[in-house]
């Protein structure tokens, strides 16, 4: 009887430890953006054991595509399930993952080239100050990183590109790279049907949206930031934006900036994103604890 009795406490106490380690999604949340006049939603993963000690943790801002929202990394990219499997193997450190939702009224993560709406500027000034607001999160620029994947990778590329004092690692996947050339961005205006574009709009869009731009203006301090992150480079061999992804990798190259390229078997599908997830969470978390 005493065998069986110790046998049930070891199961009740074994339960309670392990449901005081669940992780937790919430999904949907909003606040009200003064930048762009309206409420955005975001959904937040938090890590196991988060409700149950005062630790403050590390945050990744991870980014959708352009047919997705806050809730996609969750559904189709199963973000709760392999950010659980990475932290209790050990493998990766505990940490607040944020997504974000680019597609309410409009879509996309930058400033619009003629104004009216500067998502880019919400993202920084209103989100990040929300976030560390909100959550037990380290606010060091050390322990912020950002991924995403298509439109969500090349949000993460040029925020990161525009503000590498911010984040220790970037991790864009399948990144839209956007531009190269000034015929390229006149394709897609076209495209996308924008008009009423100035020539001086055109031109500062250009000049903070192209890679080679970028980095041609960069100086010495901006540079030196630059190779301070921590970059890991990811596309699929079969994906429609592979070309943008080894320009980008050419251009890092030539600029010094130490990163990691990936190209892996695979297309632009959320099959290629969740294997590569479990990477960017390792390598991501190295960022946190190794300096």
């Amino acid at each position: 009887m005493n065998k069986l009795f110790y046998l049930f406490l070891v199961l009740i106490l074994s339960g309670m430890k392990l449901s005081g380690q669940n992780s937790q999604v919430l999904e949907g949340l909003s606040f009200h953006s003064h930048i762009l006049n309206m409420e955005r939603t975001y959904s937040v993963y938090l890590p196991p054991g988060y409700h149950h000690n005062d630790r403050y943790y590390p945050v990744l801002y991870l980014l959708h595509g352009s047919g997705g929202d806050h809730s996609t990394w969750i559904q189709s990219g199963e973000v709760q399930t392999i950010a659980d499997n990475a932290i209790l193997s050990g493998r990766v450190t505990p940490m607040i993952i944020v997504m974000p939702n680019a597609r309410e009224r409009t879509r996309g993560y930058f400033n619009h080239i003629n104004g009216g709406f500067d998502y880019e500027d919400f993202f920084f000034n209103e989100l990040i100050p929300h976030i560390e607001g909100t959550f037990r999160c380290r606010t060091r620029s050390r322990y912020r990183a950002i991924s995403g994947q298509s439109m969500g990778g090349g949000g993460a590329l040029f925020y990161t590109l525009h503000r590498p004092d911010m984040f220790s690692a970037a991790a864009p996947l399948s990144a839209a790279t956007h531009s190269w050339n000034r015929e390229q961005l006149i394709e897609r205006l076209i495209r996308d049907e924008v008009i009423d574009v100035t020539d001086t709009q055109f031109e500062n869009y250009f000049q903070r949206y192209s890679v080679p731009e970028i980095l041609s203006a960069a100086d010495s301090g901006q540079m030196e930031a630059l190779q301070r992150v921590r970059w890991y480079i990811s596309c699929g061999d079969e994906d429609f934006l592979y070309e943008g992804n080894c320009l980008l990798h050419i251009a890092f190259r030539k600029a010094n900036i130490p990163h990691e390229f990936r190209i892996k078997d695979g297309g632009h599908t959320w099959s290629y994103w969740r294997k590569e997830l479990p990477f960017v969470l390792e390598f991501v978390s190295k960022s946190f604890t190794e300096f």
